[in-house]
């Protein structure tokens, strides 16, 4: 891991919501839960945590150094709740931003979604607990669920990973912003692989147990031509971030009177060209 400078940039204090060690492998059913069964079976255990205003050194994050990135981008999309708008116009947007902000030979958009504060039914609520969308063993399976067999295989032989693009779909945002770790400042053991239980299958994702050394950075007030690309998977193992842990979290300068969070993230496979090991 790199040596972190404290930063003295302006910050927030809030706390996030980390889980206590556990004993067993932890669940979430990402849907309604058999009788008897709790939603998740991992103890939460929130924990005040300084948040650095990331604004002032916003041009200089990076996916493979932090694990996140920021990049103004402006959307002429109108209505992110059309979804068919959003995949006939948003996702090859977002394709040509992730293919020029990394490099890849190919980018697969294979699903979005939108978050709300509670103001719309049928749409999610912004995440309040520390987690990384995918695992050592969940990155690699996305491909073969989503690729014909052949090209799985031959794909999986060289580095790809899976990163998230983030975006208000209101903004300036002023409630349950995004906080971003950084990478540096995560132990492995500190990533908590939790199954995500479906109905017809189950994933894995990370949970995350706490730490003082580490970083939190958010950007304040967020328009929805604003974007944070978050790295959640990347198959290199040779010392570049891998995984990004991040969360919605309740800033305690919000005013009471704040508009609902929007959001949308998009996630996509990011290919690299066969030379990069």
């Amino acid at each position: 891991m790199g040596v972190i400078s404290v930063s003295r940039d302006a910050a927030v204090e809030a706390p996030l919501v980390y889980i206590e060690p556990p004993r067993a492998k932890p669940f979430v059913y990402n849907y309604e839960p058999p009788a008897g069964e709790p939603r998740r079976s991992a103890v939460p255990l929130p924990q005040a945590v300084r948040i650095t205003d990331g604004r002032p050194r916003a041009d200089r994050f990076s996916l493979d150094i932090e694990g996140f990135a920021f990049r103004r981008d402006e959307t002429s999309i109108t209505d992110f709740y059309d979804e068919a708008e959003v995949e006939r116009r948003y996702y090859p947007a977002m394709e040509r931003l992730l293919t020029e902000a990394t490099g890849a030979d190919k980018v697969v958009i294979f699903d979005h979604t939108l978050r709300n504060g509670g103001a719309f039914p049928k749409v999610r609520e912004p995440v309040r607990a520390v987690h990384n969308d995918y695992t050592v063993r969940s990155g690699p399976q996305r491909v073969r669920d989503l690729l014909p067999p052949e090209e799985a295989a031959a794909r999986l032989r060289h580095r790809f990973a899976i990163i998230n693009v983030w975006r208000p779909v209101r903004g300036p945002v002023a409630s349950v912003p995004l906080a971003l770790c950084d990478a540096r400042s995560i132990a492995p053991h500190e990533l908590i692989a939790t199954d995500l239980r479906y109905p017809d299958r189950t994933g894995e994702i990370y949970s995350v147990t706490h730490n003082p050394r580490h970083r939190w950075y958010y950007f304040p007030r967020m328009t929805r031509d604003e974007v944070v690309l978050i790295k959640c998977y990347d198959s290199a193992t040779d010392g570049r971030a891998r995984f990004a842990a991040h969360t919605g979290f309740d800033d305690p300068s919000t005013p009471a009177d704040a508009a609902p969070r929007e959001s949308i993230e998009i996630r996509a496979l990011v290919f690299f060209p066969p030379a990069e090991a």
